[in-house]
């Protein structure tokens, strides 16, 4: 069932007419304003070519191509890991269709699919959890980032791969993105890799974790926030420099004995050194539902500690990146605000704006929905 919806909300918005990826873009930066548009929705496991959609982590549109790029966070339950090609209907007034037109399978360094759990303890590969896809802005190719599997020995990486889904490479990664066993040091388990960016050149690419390394302190609570780590590699996985983000405190208490978190679930470059930072919370209630608390931020690397030498930022008084609020998502008021998760640049509308498009992950859940939400961004007053 597709669903559209229109409203307005001016907001302030600090440069975002860069970018990454091959979408049309300035990228010099400029004060404008973000717009909603409208909204689709995708079925609960809505049949595409004989697989199941849903859980969608990443998209990104392909400029070259004139279609959009979405990747499922599946591990292989529903089918093996995938990725579908879409084409949107969309104007400055209106968000008028969604369409899949393609699905290709995501393959491993010998050419097999990607295990499911059982198969990944079966030693037939490493169990994915796929939670960003990009079009590499130089050819055209896809680059995709993992969390692993922390209680399978499995650390994240980030994965690069030709459009028919085979494997070209696997970015080295930090030493401090591994885990050890037995030892509460790296990546917490799903907790990890979550956002992937090109910078606008296409030379480099940030990656952002969802919470902290062991050793850069606690997670989030309601009462505190927390520094989580935003990394900017070369193509080579050299670091080029890397800074401390202050996620914010979980904006609400859970229901008792409940669970909440809060963490960044996608970024996206601007310039060279601003990114846009999406952050989800979900806090569940006394009834056992969760309500969803995402925001939209501005961050600047420029004034901030590089934090790429220090082991531990627990302790370490580091100076984190300032950030900016862009957009609560509350305040558009929609009748249901899922679990947002993929967040991409598109192209110019037809009145010379551009355009910012976020997809959620509905976990495969009766409960939730897989909605595309679509924004105008606005020139410089």
């Amino acid at each position: 069932m597709n669903r559209l919806r229109t409203l307005a909300a001016a907001l302030s918005l600090l440069g975002l007419l860069g970018g990454c990826a091959t979408a049309d873009r300035d990228r010099t930066g400029e004060t404008g304003s973000l717009r909603f548009i409208g909204e689709q929705r995708i079925p609960l496991k809505q049949d595409v070519r004989g697989t199941v959609a849903g859980g969608f982590s990443g998209i990104d549109y392909d400029a070259a191509r004139h279609e959009w790029v979405a990747v499922t966070d599946d591990r292989s339950a529903q089918g093996p890991v995938r990725y579908y090609t879409l084409q949107l209907g969309f104007d400055d007034k209106q968000f008028s269709s969604l369409a899949f037109t393609g699905v290709t399978t995501l393959l491993q360094e010998d050419g097999s699919p990607y295990p499911d759990s059982a198969g990944a303890r079966a030693g037939k590969g490493v169990l994915p959890d796929i939670e960003s896809l990009r079009i590499d802005p130089l050819d055209g190719t896809l680059w995709y980032s993992s969390e692993g599997e922390r209680k399978l020995g499995m650390d994240p990486f980030v994965r690069h791969a030709s459009r028919d889904g085979k494997l070209i490479g696997t970015l080295p990664l930090p030493a401090m993105f591994h885990s050890e066993p037995g030892r509460e040091w790296g990546p917490r388990n799903n907790l990890s890799l979550e956002g992937l960016s090109f910078a606008p050149d296409g030379r480099s690419l940030w990656l952002a974790l969802e919470s902290p390394l062991y050793q850069d302190g606690p997670i989030p609570t309601p009462k505190n926030g927390a520094l989580s780590r935003i990394t900017q590699l070369g193509r080579d996985g050299k670091i080029l420099r890397q800074f401390a983000y202050p996620v914010d405190a979980i904006p609400a208490e859970p229901g008792p004995g409940k669970a909440c978190d809060n963490g960044i679930s996608e970024i996206l470059a601007v310039n060279g050194d601003v990114l846009l930072v999406l952050e989800r919370a979900a806090v569940q209630g006394a009834d056992g539902k969760y309500v969803n608390y995402i925001r939209l931020y501005e961050t600047d690397a420029r004034g901030a500690t590089d934090t790429a030498a220090i082991p531990a930022l627990a302790g370490a008084g580091v100076v984190p990146a300032r950030k900016r609020l862009v957009l609560d998502f509350t305040s558009l008021k929609l009748p249901m605000l899922d679990n947002l998760e993929g967040m991409s640049w598109g192209p110019r509308l037809p009145n010379g704006k551009r355009s910012l498009l976020l997809i959620s992950d509905d976990n495969f859940s009766p409960t939730q929905t897989t909605q595309l939400l679509l924004f105008e961004i606005g020139d410089r007053p």
